[in-house]
C-alpha cells in the first residue's frame, strides 16, 4: 500500500523519470532494491488539470521492459480475450471499479468521473499502467496487470536502476 515518500525518494523518482515528478502523493510500491517503481498521483496536478493516472511506473528498467511486452503485441491478444472471457472481463472491470474508487477517495474530479486508464474497463491500451496497478495493490486486482507482471523478465537483477546521493 502507499506509503509517505521522503525527500530521497522524490529525487530518486525525479532520475527514473528525467523530469521533476508531478502531482506525486506517495511511494506505491518499491522495488526489491528499495527505490520507487510505482508512485501514487493525486487525481489534479498543481494547476488543476485532471490527471486520471492514479499509479505510474517510475522505474525507467520496469518502462523498458513493459515497452517489450507492448511492441510483442500483448495488448492485442488480451483485449481479444476480454471479448470471449467473460471471468476475466468481470475481473477487469472489477479492478478499473477498484482503481476508480480509490482515485475519488483521493480527491473527486468530475472531469474524469467514471474513466480509469490504461483501457479499462474493456480494453487494453497500456500496459504500463497496468503493471503500475498490480504492484501498487497486489495480485489478485487486476488479472492483466497481473499476467503482465509475471511476463517480465527481472528488472532488479542488476541493482537500483539510479543512485541517489545521500542526503545529511
Amino acid at each position: 500500500m502507499a506509503e509517505p515518500y521522503s525527500p530521497a525518494d522524490r529525487a530518486a523518482v525525479a532520475q527514473q523519470l528525467g523530469r521533476e515528478p508531478r502531482a506525486i502523493r506517495a511511494v506505491a510500491a518499491r522495488c526489491r532494491c528499495g527505490l520507487p517503481e510505482v508512485i501514487e498521483t493525486s487525481p489534479r496536478l498543481a494547476d488543476g488539470t485532471p490527471f486520471p493516472t492514479l499509479y505510474y511506473l517510475t522505474c525507467p528498467r520496469v518502462v523498458a521492459a513493459v515497452g517489450r511486452l507492448e511492441a510483442s503485441g500483448l495488448m492485442r491478444e488480451m483485449s481479444d480475450r476480454l471479448r470471449t472471457e467473460d471471468d476475466l472481463a468481470a475481473a477487469y472491470r472489477a479492478a478499473h471499479e477498484a482503481y476508480l474508487s480509490r482515485r475519488e477517495f483521493l480527491g473527486h474530479v468530475p472531469e474524469i468521473a467514471g474513466i480509469s486508464a490504461g483501457g479499462m474497463p474493456n480494453r487494453v491500451k497500456c500496459l504500463h499502467v497496468l503493471v503500475a496497478h498490480s504492484l501498487a495493490v497486489g495480485s489478485g486486482v487486476n488479472p492483466l496487470g497481473d499476467e503482465a507482471v509475471a511476463a517480465l523478465q527481472p528488472w532488479w537483477l542488476d541493482g537500483p536502476c539510479v543512485t541517489v546521493p545521500e542526503s545529511g
